[in-house]
């Protein structure tokens, strides 16, 4: 073999080394930029409800139907929120989360809107201690209904709060949501 060909073959080899090499770098830097990707707000909280010690109660004839419900509605949390969304892929307000959860795991369509929830039959609970799993929640004031979750037990119920938040877990009897609770209204059953 000539030396021509002898040192076209280490330049050969040489950049091959440095393809890989740089491919190699490329690699590991962009594993790290996913690692160090910025974090959301947590979507899970503590509870700080009175409620969270109270033993976890379902329908009586519809247990099945009400831990599917409760096993979506855990699911979507930290779904984006959209106001009109009725979609994890498109995000969603609170009557799309609730329309979604209702329709997906335990096959009744509702309204998508909270105030045509409000309406709709079923045994309407006034006390939050006397809520069960599964139960729809709703919220408001003055102007009457103007928002619904998904109650899931101990204090807890599952939401689409606001514009620019996430689907979330909150307890039933925090600050805010105590003062505007309205009623629940129990379909499973």
């Amino acid at each position: 073999m000539d030396q021509a060909s002898t040192g076209d073959t280490d330049k050969h080899r040489s950049c091959v080394r440095a393809l890989r090499l740089g491919a190699l770098v490329g690699l590991l830097s962009l594993l790290a930029a996913c690692a160090s990707s910025p974090r959301h707000e947590a979507t899970y909280k503590a509870s700080n409800s009175a409620l969270a010690d109270e033993p976890a109660r379902a329908p009586e004839n519809a247990v099945g139907t009400a831990n599917d419900v409760l096993f979506r509605a855990m699911a979507l949390v930290g779904t984006p929120y959209h106001w009109g969304g009725n979609t994890p892929a498109g995000g969603f307000d609170c009557s799309g989360l609730v329309e979604y959860i209702y329709r997906n795991a335990a096959n009744i369509d509702l309204p998508h809107s909270s105030r045509d929830m409000a309406s709709i039959n079923g045994l309407k609970i006034k006390r939050m201690d006397d809520l069960v799993s599964g139960d729809l929640v709703f919220f408001g004031g003055g102007s009457g209904i103007s928002h619904v979750g998904v109650y899931v037990g101990k204090g807890r119920f599952v939401h689409a709060p606001n514009s620019g938040g996430t689907v979330r877990l909150d307890d039933i009897d925090g600050p805010y949501w105590r003062n505007h609770f309205e009623y629940g209204k129990r379909l499973l059953d």
